[in-house]
């Protein structure tokens, strides 16, 4: 196992980021699921008992009489807003200081470098190269997403958990956003530190070998089927409308288990019954492209080697 080598790739100027992100996620997303966890516990507490809600705060931390109470842009804003700004400022000049810039020689056409990777915050994309067709992996997917974060405030029906954390009022936003930005992490991660040259798969701690060759066949599902006797699936175009009825059986597995999963509990069949065919179709469609197709093609491509399920002359997924 060359350790020295996964040091030398995790110390690297351009990786710092990286690094710091996986330890700065976890974090935060645990400092505000205690936030959240403890607000929720209120709430059950003030729901059980209804004259304590009448006279109780709903605060986990209530008003203090020292405390103002009104609270100002100036200066109590400004100055959170301004002491940050100074801490930011003294981190990246002890950052530009300690670390030298990841800069290289100009571009030489006739020397390529392997691997040629993309920056941290683009690597995403260049791992999705490799389990969507390039237009659907640069152009489509990325655009999924955009637009299916922007609509999905408007999709949502739930009036609570504005303003405030809590995890029990607002499981199937946060979880749907986790769900989506946690996946982004992986493919950040697996492009910088398991990607190494060819775009090979290399474990931590392995040698990146300029020389390996690996044997790895990738075959489209429609070929994998012909193999165990539906020989007529292997031909247009039968091979084309079996990938299609995957797909489409695909989009009907995960929408079933959404649904179960966002009516789970009564009081998000209520936020159900309050939202419009026309907002859970939109939903749908983008929990279903963005949630579950993105992880499901990663595992069908590491595990199993299937590179397309739905092979056409016009595009392929």
């Amino acid at each position: 196992m060359d350790w020295h080598q996964l040091w030398v790739i995790v110390s690297a100027p351009d990786n710092v980021p990286i690094v710091a992100m996986l330890f700065l996620v976890p974090f935060f997303a645990w400092l505000g699921f205690r936030q959240a966890l403890a607000n929720d516990r209120l709430v059950v507490q003030l729901e059980a008992d209804p004259k304590l809600a009448k006279t109780h705060h709903r605060k986990t931390w209530p008003w203090k009489p020292h405390w103002a109470r009104e609270l100002h842009v100036w200066p109590y804003l400004l100055r959170i807003e301004f002491l940050a700004t100074l801490i930011v400022t003294v981190v990246l000049f002890v950052w530009s200081i300690t670390l030298n810039a990841p800069l290289e020689e100009p571009a030489n056409p006739n020397l390529t470098m392997n691997p040629s990777k993309a920056p941290w915050y683009f690597l995403g994309l260049q791992e999705m190269l490799v389990y969507f067709d390039p237009w659907i992996a640069g152009v489509v997917m990325p655009s999924i997403m955009i637009v299916g974060l922007m609509a999905f405030p408007y999709l949502d029906s739930n009036p609570l958990g504005v303003g405030y954390y809590t995890w029990r009022q607002r499981r199937v936003a946060i979880s749907s956003f986790l769900i989506g930005f946690v996946t982004w992490i992986v493919l950040i991660f697996i492009g910088t530190f398991i990607r190494g040259p060819g775009w090979v798969w290399f474990w931590p701690g392995q040698t990146w070998d300029h020389n390996f060759v690996p044997f790895e066949v990738n075959q489209d599902l429609p070929d994998i089927v012909a193999r165990w006797g539906l020989r007529f699936i292997g031909f247009q175009p039968w091979k084309g409308l079996f990938g299609a009825a995957m797909v489409g059986l695909f989009f009907i597995v995960a929408g079933y288990l959404t649904h179960k999963l966002v009516t789970r509990t009564d009081f998000e069949k209520k936020i159900f019954q309050r939202t419009s065919l026309l907002q859970y179709s939109v939903f749908q469609f983008f929990a279903i492209t963005i949630l579950w197709a993105m992880p499901v093609k990663l595992l069908l491509r590491l595990l199993f080697r299937i590179k397309y399920v739905l092979v056409t002359p016009w595009f392929n997924i």
